[in-house]
């Protein structure tokens, strides 16, 4: 020890100055953050303090650029270094290495004053999650460029639904640096291409870690960029035991950025499945229509065609099909049209078909011929009542009944051919 000398100034801070770099060159502090400051240059500067005692601090940017959250006034860390002074000043600061938070009950009431905070502000209401697309064509993703998770994603996408389309939005996901990349890739995918969004649906995440390896996650910057999202979000932050204030903001929460591909995915093969079901039921929906048609069709010819062909045929079924004519009019003319209607609708619903090929039919002409032929009078007869009516149709029905059946089959083909 230095004794009855007179020092200077440098001297004797040298000799401090000597004394404490040696006998403090690696040491541990824990203590309160307070006045902290991080300058453009990148490095920082704060103090550490506990009750009445202060130690200055410097931490520089190739230091500091490891640590992987951002501090702040009143957070309780443990610090690395050294001592070293200052001759300018007269002063002895912390040389920091390294810097970590005081145990996880500081970072879990740090979590729970930010999650009171955006609670009571509703960012975490049900009715502000917006709906997650059923099939998404272009999926966003923000998370780093070089974590496995993301190739773990992918891998996911091309497995389940080929077809999707990734845009990665690349980004820090830890660090102090960590949250504003964050939000502002959340940002950049939510930018509008002629009118249209980058993408449908947008995964924030990233592989698992420590608390602090995840802290990112808990800054309210992310989570208002979460929240502004015109996109859906959905988060999937380490693994299924971790939650971070990401995952309450989100849309949707997945346990796993894997996971979260996952849901937000079609799974191809049982899409594939359903098409073909569903191929296999329509055909079958449309054979069997086809087939009651083609049955329809074949027991209407069927029947037309006894009718036509049959050895007790009478022209007056014609009139009766398919229910009996009533002839209200008091007049011949009308009656004939009566007649000439049910001829029309045989005609079209079966002889058309039968014949193969659509023709212009005389029904009158038919008619008036079936008349001539049976020797019944019709030329410029009237009828004036229904009775009268009612006679004349008993008199085709006499006559046809009188003739021989040859001569029924003849008359038959021969209307056949009329019509």
């Amino acid at each position: 020890m230095i004794t009855n000398k007179i020092l200077t100034v440098s001297q004797i801070t040298g000799f401090i100055k000597s004394v404490l770099e040696k006998e403090f060159d690696d040491l541990t502090v824990i203590g309160e953050i307070s006045n902290f400051k991080a300058y453009p240059s990148g490095h920082w500067y704060f103090s550490l303090k506990e009750g009445d005692a202060v130690i200055s601090c410097t931490m520089w940017k190739f230091k500091n650029s490891f640590v992987k959250f951002m501090p702040k006034d009143g957070m309780k860390i443990v610090v690395e270094g050294k001592i070293s002074v200052y001759p300018p000043r007269g002063g002895y600061q912390i040389d920091v290495s390294s810097l970590s938070i005081a145990g996880e009950g500081e970072l879990f009431v740090a979590f729970e004053k930010l999650k009171k905070k955006l609670a009571a502000e509703g960012l975490f209401e049900p009715d502000h999650k917006k709906a997650i697309p059923k099939m998404p064509m272009r999926i966003g993703i923000v998370t780093s460029s070089q974590a496995a998770a993301l190739q773990d994603m992918i891998a996911a996408a091309k497995r389940r639904f080929p077809l999707t389309e990734i845009i990665i939005a690349s980004c820090l996901v830890q660090g102090s640096e960590a949250p504003k990349a964050i939000a502002n890739a959340i940002k950049e995918l939510n930018t509008l291409i002629n009118d249209e969004p980058i993408c449908d649906v947008i995964i924030v995440g990233r592989g698992g870690g420590s608390i602090e390896d995840l802290w990112a996650f808990n800054d309210e910057i992310v989570a208002r960029a979460i929240f502004d999202s015109e996109i859906p979000i959905v988060s999937g932050v380490g693994h299924e035991t971790d939650f971070t204030i990401a995952d309450f903001v989100a849309d949707m929460r997945a346990p796993t950025p894997t996971a979260a591909m996952e849901l937000i995915t079609p799974d191809g093969r049982e899409l594939v499945s359903f098409l073909k079901n569903f191929k296999l039921n329509y055909l079958s929906l449309i054979s069997s229509s086809v087939k009651r048609y083609n049955k329809f069709i074949k027991d209407e010819l069927k029947q037309l065609t006894q009718i036509l062909f049959c050895r007790k045929f009478n022209p007056l079924d014609y009139w009766k099909t398919p229910q009996p004519i009533e002839i209200q009019s008091q007049d011949w003319q009308t009656w004939l049209d009566s007649l000439e209607k049910r001829f029309r609708y045989l005609a079209a619903d079966g002889l058309t078909v039968l014949r193969g090929k659509t023709r212009q039919f005389s029904y009158r002409q038919t008619l008036i011929q079936v008349c001539h032929y049976l020797k019944v009078p019709y030329a410029n007869q009237m009828a004036t009542t229904d009775i009268e009516s009612e006679i004349f149709l008993h008199l085709v029905n006499k006559a046809w009944k009188k003739l021989p059946k040859h001569e029924q089959k003849s008359l038959s083909i021969r209307i056949q051919q009329a019509l």
